[in-house]
């Protein structure tokens, strides 16, 4: 191998390309998924920069992580506009991974709950461009989920920020 992945290569989109590719992904065969990518680059991928730039992706609302039958699993996020990186078009025949369908009503409760807790400690923490960045979340969401209610916290996010004015 020439080249190591790092963290920055990684897109939140192209991330959740591959993930959309399959439907939904355990992290483990995300990792599995990059370093087929890597691989075809002539690069390496370190799992911890790989857990890296999940969380990143996660933290963005790119990539949604949620629990189906005990299984860990990821999909694409409200804020993700997943685009596919070169060379995945082999992923589907060269991993193992079978093809799965987000459970929607899991995912989205799962999107909620973690906009609730970010927004909360944004307000707790007067952080201004955190509110305003997941003021911008709850407008993807909108678009992403018909299940997902964030008036309120939309309200809330507007209330802390017009205080601040």
């Amino acid at each position: 191998m020439t080249d190591d992945f790092r963290a920055s290569d990684l897109q939140r989109d192209e991330l959740a390309g591959v993930v959309d590719l399959f439907g939904a992904l355990a992290p483990g065969e995300l990792e599995e998924a990059l370093e087929e990518l890597a691989f075809k680059r002539q690069a390496s991928v370190d799992a911890d920069v790989v857990a890296e730039a999940v969380d990143d992706a996660i933290a963005a609302f790119a990539l949604v992580r949620y629990e189906d039958d005990g299984e860990t699993l990821l999909a694409p996020g409200p804020a993700a506009f997943p685009s596919l990186p070169e060379h995945v078009e082999d992923l589907p025949h060269i991993l193992e991974v079978p093809t799965r369908e987000v459970d929607r009503e899991t995912a989205d409760a799962a999107v909620a709950e973690r906009l609730r807790t970010a927004a909360a400690r944004a307000v707790a923490e007067e952080d201004d461009a955190e509110m305003r960045r997941l003021l911008d979340v709850t407008y993807d969401v909108d678009v992403w989920s018909d299940t997902v209610a964030v008036d309120d916290i939309r309200a809330r996010l507007d209330d802390a920020l017009d205080g601040d004015s």
